[in-house]
């Protein structure tokens, strides 16, 4: 997704796949750094998955907190 897409979103959480192209980064990656407790951004660990919320993810976009 980009940036405006996900700003248009709904959706209240969002998958690594979603915000990895805003990021520059792998999906995959995004998912390592949240096994071992290292995205600067708020994010929720469920078994394998990891969910990011959305509003919480723009927050932390715009303020870098």
């Amino acid at each position: 997704m980009t940036l405006e897409e996900i700003r248009r979103s709904e959706a209240v959480m969002l998958l690594p796949k979603d915000v990895a192209p805003v990021l520059g980064m792998h999906p995959y990656s995004i998912s390592l750094l949240a096994k071992q407790g290292r995205l600067p951004f708020p994010y929720i660990r469920s078994g394998n998955r990891t969910k990011i919320p959305r509003e919480a993810f723009l927050e932390w976009l715009r303020t870098g907190r």
